[in-house]
């Protein structure tokens, strides 16, 4: 499955294909992104995404606080706008809003709802006239919620199903002004970090909002929602690339400068093995950062997965970073005063919104078996004639061979991935063959109820993003190579380490998938949760008998 769509890519890429021909979705079943070597291939392309990411990047390293008004003002205030929005609807606001004159806010989240947004309970009564929508309801932990002054709000609207002429409640966009009757906003929540953003819950008390502010049409609710955050997630990623550059600046101050045992304490191998694995996650970071504003500047209309996973790795790989720096930092990085504490208070809550990693992981796991799933069925009439499609079978079947005796299948990204680079290059395709054989049997076994094999789909995610982490620092090194950078041999070693690293995982993990020990660790945890949840906390007794 996975290495006829390497081939594909292989061959576009050789041929140095246009760019409209790497729409394909092979990133859907392969879990690589078709644009994966587009900084390798491209020199040079900086535009409107781009730009963004480096200044998103240069505020995180001072002040994560401060990114998140400007992420909640540009990446998902008003990007419903830019996305959605009418003629009408783009002249009026977005000017301002451009300028920083007005401030957005993107309304979603609510008491009852986080990531389930089909539960929201915001409500949006259309008037007898058609004039307009009687709106009421309140949104949960808003950012910007108490200093903006347009707002993109989610809530349940009735339409007729023109099958069964019933009405039925659906999820719309609005564009909602905070001088509108009605709209009012809490005080600021008294929060772990970012206290530089402004938090705050937002009401609406039986607000007038024109019919002319629906964003996206009546009932697209989700799918505006939707291309929001996939279009918000991308900055993510730079802002925390740029944080992880500040941290590990501290972290190798303090090394070269504070001695123990009579040496510099970075020269111990402990010390060392900290450092070098803060700057290969920020090095892989920032090249997902950078992989994913080239697609949206080249206008590639499928990145959704590959900015779900630059956020879910951003944001866990920024906690390592900044947690480690602390440890070398010993005491002095628990102190204030070194200011790495409040870093890392800002950081936790990157892995909670804008779609918890939790949720993102079974997206990035589902969204790729969905498509193996396709392919699975394309095979399905040679398999029912098998006679008349001996040739295809065969095929089939000889290739998955070659993989289980750990031979050749004829993939390859000689000439795509710098020669100094070959070994690491056939890691990623024999991973990814690996891979594809993990998902087939998965499907085989489970069939449509793989949804609810949560802890199967877990690893399945995790092996996605192993797998694309290395093929964008695959591209970065390879691109520095070919044009001799000065710091070409430091990224192929951060490179050659991080795709050994990251092999080993995907081998750990897709072994976990069809292991009789993994499934009975599973169900043992399950039986232990529920234990757990139906006794209100821990239920083993205490060693003093208590």
């Amino acid at each position: 499955m996975l290495h006829h769509l390497c081939t594909r890519l292989t061959s576009l890429l050789r041929k140095r294909c246009p760019i409209q021909h790497w729409n394909q979705p092979y990133f859907q079943i392969g879990l690589i992104s078709p644009s994966f070597f587009l900084l390798h291939q491209r020199a040079q392309y900086a535009s409107e995404a781009a730009t963004y990411a480096r200044v998103v990047e240069i505020v995180g390293m001072h002040d994560l606080g401060v990114g998140i008004t400007l992420v909640a003002h540009q990446s998902i205030g008003f990007k419903g706008i830019l996305l959605f929005g009418t003629k009408s609807q783009k002249e009026k606001y977005l000017p301002k809003l451009a300028t920083g004159e007005t401030i957005a806010a993107f309304c979603l989240t609510e008491l009852g709802s986080g990531s389930d947004a089909d539960s929201i309970k915001t409500t949006a009564e259309k008037s007898a006239d058609g004039k307009y929508f009687i709106m009421n309801g309140s949104k949960l932990w808003i950012s910007n919620g108490g200093i903006a002054e347009i707002f993109t709000v989610f809530a349940k609207t009735l339409i007729t199903d023109e099958t069964s002429k019933e009405k039925k409640a659906t999820l719309t966009a609005f564009i909602v002004e905070k001088n509108f009757e009605g709209v009012t906003h809490g005080p600021p929540e008294k929060k772990m970090g970012i206290k530089a953003s402004n938090t705050a819950e937002v009401y609406f008390d039986n607000v007038k909002v024109p019919a002319e502010n629906v964003l996206g049409g009546i009932g697209n609710g989700f799918n505006v929602a939707m291309n929001i955050l996939n279009n918000g997630r991308f900055g993510m990623a730079s802002a925390l690339g740029g944080t992880m550059r500040g941290v590990i600046a501290k972290a190798v101050d303090h090394a070269a400068n504070r001695i123990q045992f009579g040496k510099e304490i970075y020269n111990f191998g402990i010390i060392q093995e900290k450092i070098s694995r803060m700057a290969m996650l920020q090095y892989v970071t920032e090249s997902m950062a950078y992989m994913v504003s080239a697609n949206m500047d080249m206008k590639v209309p499928e990145f959704q997965i590959e900015a779900a996973i630059s956020k879910i790795f951003a944001s866990e790989a920024a906690w390592y970073v900044t947690d480690e720096c602390i440890q070398v930092m010993g005491g002095m990085g628990f102190m204030k005063g070194a200011g790495v504490e409040r870093i890392l208070r800002d950081l936790r809550i990157f892995r909670i919104f804008e779609g918890t990693n939790d949720i993102l992981r079974l997206f990035v796991a589902l969204i790729g078996i969905e498509h193996a799933g396709i392919h699975l069925k394309e095979l399905q009439n040679p398999l029912m004639s098998p006679l008349q499609n001996t040739g295809v079978i065969v095929k089939k079947l000889s290739l998955k061979a070659k993989r289980k005796l750990g031979l050749s299948t004829g993939v390859s990204l000689d000439g795509i991935v710098h020669p100094e680079l070959a070994k690491s290059g056939a890691l990623v395709t024999k991973s990814i063959a690996h891979f594809g054989d993990c998902i087939e049997s998965l499907l085989i076994r489970h069939g449509s109820n793989v949804i609810d094999e949560q802890f199967l789909l877990t690893r399945v995610a995790d092996v996605a993003i192993d797998l694309y982490a290395m093929s964008v620092v695959l591209s970065r090194a390879s691109r520095s190579l070919k044009q001799g950078r000065a710091t070409a041999q430091h990224e192929k070693l951060l490179c050659e380490t991080w795709c050994l690293e990251a092999a080993e995982r995907v081998g750990e993990n897709l072994a976990a998938l069809n292991s009789t020990s993994h499934k009975q660790m599973f169900n043992n945890m399950k039986v232990i949760s529920e234990t757990v949840v139906e006794n209100n906390g821990v239920v083993s007794s205490h060693p003093l008998g208590f």
